[in-house]
Protein backbone atom coordinates (compact mmCIF):
# COMPACT_ATOMS: atom_id res chain seq x y z
CA UNK A 1 0.00 0.00 0.00
CA UNK A 2 2.72 2.16 0.75
CA UNK A 3 4.26 2.67 -3.03
CA UNK A 4 0.06 3.29 -3.75
CA UNK A 5 0.45 6.43 -1.91
CA UNK A 6 3.63 7.44 -2.91
CA UNK A 7 2.85 7.24 -6.39
CA UNK A 8 -0.14 9.43 -5.32
CA UNK A 9 1.74 12.12 -3.76
CA UNK A 10 4.22 12.12 -6.76
CA UNK A 11 1.27 13.03 -9.03
CA UNK A 12 -0.55 14.71 -6.33
CA UNK A 13 -3.76 13.48 -6.64
CA UNK A 14 -5.98 11.75 -4.15
CA UNK A 15 -7.62 7.61 -4.07
CA UNK A 16 -10.88 8.90 -5.71
CA UNK A 17 -8.79 10.32 -8.62
CA UNK A 18 -10.30 8.64 -11.97
CA UNK A 19 -8.56 7.89 -15.25
CA UNK A 20 -9.65 11.33 -16.92
CA UNK A 21 -8.17 13.51 -14.17
CA UNK A 22 -4.72 10.88 -13.64
CA UNK A 23 -4.05 11.37 -17.53
CA UNK A 24 -4.58 15.55 -17.11
CA UNK A 25 -1.94 15.52 -14.07
CA UNK A 26 0.53 13.14 -15.84
CA UNK A 27 0.46 15.27 -19.08
CA UNK A 28 1.08 18.71 -16.94
CA UNK A 29 3.81 17.08 -15.20
CA UNK A 30 5.27 15.84 -18.18
CA UNK A 31 5.24 19.26 -20.08
CA UNK A 32 6.98 20.82 -16.90
CA UNK A 33 9.47 17.88 -15.94
CA UNK A 34 10.08 16.92 -19.92
CA UNK A 35 13.78 16.78 -20.47
CA UNK A 36 13.96 18.81 -23.77
CA UNK A 37 13.53 21.73 -21.55
CA UNK A 38 16.79 21.46 -19.43
CA UNK A 39 18.82 22.08 -22.24
CA UNK A 40 21.04 24.79 -20.29
CA UNK A 41 22.85 22.42 -17.90
CA UNK A 42 23.16 18.50 -17.88
CA UNK A 43 22.83 18.53 -14.35
CA UNK A 44 19.03 19.73 -14.39
CA UNK A 45 18.65 17.88 -17.73
CA UNK A 46 18.98 14.82 -15.61
CA UNK A 47 17.41 15.48 -12.80
CA UNK A 48 14.43 16.05 -15.20
CA UNK A 49 15.05 13.06 -16.68
CA UNK A 50 14.93 10.92 -13.76
CA UNK A 51 11.43 13.25 -12.53
CA UNK A 52 10.16 12.50 -15.63
CA UNK A 53 10.45 8.58 -15.53
CA UNK A 54 9.62 8.77 -11.61
CA UNK A 55 6.22 10.54 -13.16
CA UNK A 56 5.49 7.88 -15.68
CA UNK A 57 6.02 4.93 -13.30
CA UNK A 58 3.50 6.45 -10.85
CA UNK A 59 1.21 6.85 -13.75
CA UNK A 60 1.61 3.46 -15.72
CA UNK A 61 0.67 2.15 -12.04
CA UNK A 62 -1.96 4.08 -11.05
CA UNK A 63 -3.42 3.35 -14.09
CA UNK A 64 -3.19 -0.23 -14.06
CA UNK A 65 -4.96 -0.64 -10.63
CA UNK A 66 -7.82 2.31 -11.42
CA UNK A 67 -10.83 0.66 -11.40
CA UNK A 68 -12.33 1.90 -14.47
CA UNK A 69 -9.05 -0.47 -15.91
CA UNK A 70 -10.00 -3.02 -13.92
CA UNK A 71 -13.36 -3.05 -14.99
CA UNK A 72 -12.25 -3.55 -18.83
CA UNK A 73 -10.75 -6.31 -17.44
CA UNK A 74 -13.09 -7.79 -14.84
CA UNK A 75 -14.81 -10.93 -17.04
CA UNK A 76 -10.61 -12.31 -17.99
CA UNK A 77 -9.89 -11.76 -14.30
CA UNK A 78 -13.42 -13.64 -12.97
CA UNK A 79 -12.43 -16.46 -15.63
CA UNK A 80 -9.07 -16.60 -14.80
CA UNK A 81 -9.27 -16.48 -10.85
CA UNK A 82 -12.48 -19.05 -11.32
CA UNK A 83 -10.94 -21.57 -13.45
CA UNK A 84 -7.69 -21.57 -13.87
CA UNK A 85 -5.10 -23.17 -11.01
CA UNK A 86 -2.28 -21.20 -9.60
CA UNK A 87 1.17 -22.04 -10.90
CA UNK A 88 3.08 -20.09 -8.92
CA UNK A 89 2.88 -17.27 -5.78
CA UNK A 90 5.30 -15.21 -4.32
CA UNK A 91 4.77 -12.76 -1.07
CA UNK A 92 7.57 -9.80 -0.74
CA UNK A 93 6.90 -6.84 1.22
CA UNK A 94 3.36 -7.22 1.41
CA UNK A 95 2.79 -7.76 -2.13
CA UNK A 96 1.33 -11.27 -3.20
CA UNK A 97 2.22 -11.68 -6.63
CA UNK A 98 0.32 -14.77 -8.23
CA UNK A 99 0.77 -16.73 -11.75
CA UNK A 100 -1.65 -18.55 -13.30
CA UNK A 101 -1.34 -21.87 -15.28
CA UNK A 102 -2.52 -19.76 -18.45
CA UNK A 103 0.31 -17.19 -18.46
CA UNK A 104 -1.62 -14.54 -15.74
CA UNK A 105 -0.20 -12.81 -13.11
CA UNK A 106 -1.54 -10.40 -11.07
CA UNK A 107 -0.30 -8.91 -8.12
CA UNK A 108 -2.43 -7.96 -4.92
CA UNK A 109 -1.30 -5.18 -2.98
CA UNK A 110 -1.37 -4.96 1.69
CA UNK A 111 -1.45 -8.58 1.76
CA UNK A 112 -0.12 -9.38 5.21
CA UNK A 113 1.98 -12.17 6.30
CA UNK A 114 -0.16 -13.63 7.87
CA UNK A 115 -2.55 -14.32 5.51
CA UNK A 116 0.37 -15.71 2.98
CA UNK A 117 1.13 -18.27 5.45
CA UNK A 118 -2.27 -19.31 5.51
CA UNK A 119 -2.23 -19.24 1.59
CA UNK A 120 0.84 -21.87 2.15
CA UNK A 121 -0.25 -24.37 4.47
CA UNK A 122 -4.02 -24.41 2.48
CA UNK A 123 -5.11 -27.31 1.39
CA UNK A 124 -6.22 -25.65 -1.42
CA UNK A 125 -4.17 -22.77 -2.22
CA UNK A 126 -7.01 -21.93 -4.85
CA UNK A 127 -9.55 -22.17 -2.68
CA UNK A 128 -8.05 -20.20 0.11
CA UNK A 129 -7.31 -17.47 -2.73
CA UNK A 130 -10.81 -17.36 -3.69
CA UNK A 131 -12.26 -17.02 -0.34
CA UNK A 132 -9.49 -14.87 0.99
CA UNK A 133 -7.60 -12.79 -1.33
CA UNK A 134 -8.84 -12.22 -4.68
CA UNK A 135 -11.78 -9.70 -4.21
CA UNK A 136 -10.22 -8.46 -0.76
CA UNK A 137 -7.14 -6.52 -2.32
CA UNK A 138 -6.39 -3.71 -4.47
CA UNK A 139 -4.87 -5.75 -7.61
CA UNK A 140 -3.04 -5.26 -11.07
CA UNK A 141 -2.20 -7.24 -13.85
CA UNK A 142 1.69 -8.08 -14.59
CA UNK A 143 1.56 -9.81 -18.14
CA UNK A 144 -1.31 -10.41 -20.81
CA UNK A 145 -2.12 -14.05 -21.61
CA UNK A 146 -0.27 -14.91 -24.96
CA UNK A 147 -2.64 -15.98 -27.72
CA UNK A 148 -1.16 -19.14 -29.49
CA UNK A 149 -2.23 -19.94 -33.08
Amino acid sequence: MRKIVDYRKILGVDKNAELQELKTVYRSLMKNWHPDKFSESTESKLEAEEKSKVIIEAYHFLVSIAPETRMQTLDDYNLTTSSVGIADFEHQGQVLTVKFGDGNEYEYFDVPRAVYIKLVNADSPGRFARRHIYNNYVYRSTSKRVATA
